[in-house]
């Protein structure tokens, strides 16, 4: 078996091996993958942290040794600054990276990491408190107003389940890619004033099919990615859009991760 990690600042991650394929996922830097085939410009990986399958570029990642791999997917420390430059020993090469991206290697007391065989220096912000629903949360108000993107996981373009699924990450929760998998966890809750501010909440087509979620805020109000990252309210009906007017999304379940 091979493994990569991701060394630039966000790849997409495609269903198909070509450039026009549809973006599935993306991949931060930091984060590593299995590689499950190779062909000349592309690669099937299965991410290390959510299990996902796609496509990645050939010239978008750097092969290393089942030990990085473990220890990138297990043991990264957290970028909590919205852009971030990272300077590697060659003074002409440096990467950006953005928040929710993985620092493997990364040591508080020297500022310096490695990716792979590279070093590197970094001297942004390290998210760091214990008390996971207050991470949860704080990171998912870093994404507010970002642009809906599908298959995004950066605030620079997300989805509704990118966004719960790294807002969690700042809780040291894994959560899967899809929000139908995200509502496999969990236990269910009967009322919406059970509720308390961090847990999710998953919506329903009407064929009953689980396809939007949002992190649930204190006050009957949601956090989810909708054209953009908004705050709307929630009953026990849905999402209810005040500039629409109505309710924009059936509520299906609400469940309690932590």
């Amino acid at each position: 078996m091979a493994f990569g990690i991701v060394s630039l600042s966000v790849v997409p991650v495609r269903a198909e091996p070509s450039d026009a394929s549809e973006m599935v996922s993306q991949l931060l830097f930091g984060e590593s993958f299995e590689i499950l085939q190779q062909r000349e410009k592309w690669i099937q990986i299965r991410s290390a942290h959510d299990g996902y399958q796609g496509w990645l570029c050939s010239k978008q990642w750097m092969s290393v040794d089942e030990s990085v791999f473990q220890n990138a997917s297990k043991k990264s420390r957290i970028c909590s600054d919205l852009v971030e430059v990272l300077q590697f020993e060659d003074p002409e090469e440096q990467s950006l990276i953005c928040f929710g991206a993985l620092l493997p290697g990364f040591d508080t007391d020297t500022g310096k990491g490695r990716i792979g065989g590279r070093s590197y220096g970094y001297s942004g912000a390290v998210r760091s408190s214990s008390d996971q629903r207050e991470q949860i949360i704080s990171a998912a108000f870093t994404y507010l107003n970002a642009p809906y993107l599908w298959g995004g996981r950066s605030p620079f373009g997300i989805d509704c389940s990118g966004l719960t699924q790294m807002a969690y990450r700042f809780g040291g929760v894994n959560l899967p890619r899809d929000a139908k998998d995200q509502a496999e966890l969990g236990q269910a809750l009967s009322f919406i004033e059970e509720s308390v501010a961090g847990d999710l909440a998953f919506f329903a087509n009407e064929e009953g099919r689980i396809i939007h979620v949002g992190i649930l805020l204190e006050n009957d109000r949601i956090l989810h990615a909708s054209g953009k990252v908004r705050i709307d309210s929630i009953d026990q009906t849905g999402i209810y859009n005040k500039g629409e007017n109505k309710h924009t999304h059936d509520l299906r379940v609400i469940k309690r991760i932590l």
